[in-house]
């Protein structure tokens, strides 16, 4: 309080203070005016509560009865404003580990699609069946839905995965692909999320009870413990080796009959050709035969002469030693010499041979 009469602390005047109660007047009145506007915006969900009763919720998105916008409500600490987000939220719980009907421990990772449902349009004025009313008195907030929505799906999943085999889960034929068509896998993820929007048990479905609308749920990867993993990829490995090696052994034989008809072939084509060989072989070896026998006739001398000739072509060479006597024929050409023309016999006559000489 500033000081009353003539009681004025020293430095500051009567007006001064004055001027600073004008002041502090004038700001409680804007912080009363911006404390008594509201604002609603197209993402959230408002309850206004005045001293703990609920006063006015603001739930209504529909485009004929949207509320969204400016409202007045009796500023803090009369009325107290609380505020939800209406959109789709995505909760990826942390995989878990779970046992399939034939006991192979598996990680299953999934994920989670809610929001809070939004009221129907024209609601009435019962505050309490409001969606939004049932979330913020049963859940609160998002941290703790998102911890009984994980708490009651992976309760109603390992129950399903104890009814399934694991053979009946991997018969995804694309590795990337969700759950499409009937398979097992799109059936668990359907009766998954039935069981969690509302259990065989419960007499009212989630929405109804706590305000929140399960949209999809879906999942993401199966996999197995990282302790499995050596084992599987092991077993793995030889069965990949045992397919190998069928397919090995499968070209081997392949390759045994190709060859085989190959060879029989080849054989097939190399004696034809050594036939056919040895027939032009023969045929010119009776020419080659014909044409000696002929120039032999005709001179035989000459024929004997050559036939020396290519005897020592072939016997003697740089590094040759003989020993001969003096009357073997094979050194008659080397001591006699050529024979003359005129010792040499008459050629024998034939019938083309002309008649030369004196008439008969």
């Amino acid at each position: 309080m500033p000081p009353t009469g003539s009681e004025t602390p020293p430095g500051i005047s009567k007006r001064t203070w004055q001027v600073l109660g004008q002041l502090l007047f004038v700001g409680l009145l804007i912080s009363l005016a911006v404390g008594s506007v509201l604002f609603v915006d197209e993402t959230e969900l408002v309850i206004v509560e005045r001293f703990g009763v609920i006063t006015a919720v603001y739930d209504q998105v529909d485009l004929a009865s949207s509320d969204r916008g400016l409202h007045f409500k009796l500023p803090w600490p009369v009325e107290t404003v609380r505020r939800f987000d209406r959109r789709l939220q995505l909760f990826d719980p942390r995989g878990r580990e779970m046992f399939t009907r034939d006991r192979k421990n598996i990680i299953v990772d999934t994920y989670l699609c809610w929001r809070i449902a939004a009221s129907p349009a024209g609601a009435d004025k019962n505050f309490a069946d409001r969606p939004v009313v049932k979330f913020y008195r049963g859940l609160g907030g998002i941290p703790t839905t998102e911890a009984r929505l994980d708490t009651r799906l992976r309760s109603v999943l390992s129950e399903e995965m104890g009814r399934l085999a694991l053979s009946d889960l991997l018969v995804s034929t694309v590795s990337e692909a969700g759950p499409q068509g009937a398979s097992p896998l799109a059936d668990l993820t359907n009766r998954v999320q039935k069981q969690v929007r509302q259990q065989p048990d419960e007499t009212a479905s989630l929405t109804s009870r706590l305000g929140v609308e399960i949209l999809d749920i879906g999942i993401q990867r199966i996999n197995l413990p990282e302790g499995n993993l050596f084992a599987v990829y092991e077993r793995m490995r030889k069965e990949r080796d045992k397919i190998a090696q069928r397919y090995r052994s499968a070209g081997e034989a392949e390759k045994v009959v190709i060859e085989s008809q190959a060879k029989r072939r080849s054989a097939e084509i190399m004696a034809k050709a050594n036939s056919e060989a040895a027939g032009i072989r023969a045929a010119g070896e009776a020419e080659a035969l014909r044409i000696r026998n002929t120039a032999h006739a005709r001179d035989p001398e000459f024929y004997a002469w050559l036939r020396n000739l290519e005897s020592y072509q072939k016997v003697l060479t740089n590094q040759t030693t003989l020993v001969l006597s003096a009357s073997s024929p094979f050194l008659k050409l080397l001591i006699d010499g050529l024979p003359s023309k005129t010792n040499s016999p008459p050629k024998p006559r034939t019938a083309d041979t002309p008649v030369t000489g004196s008439t008969p």
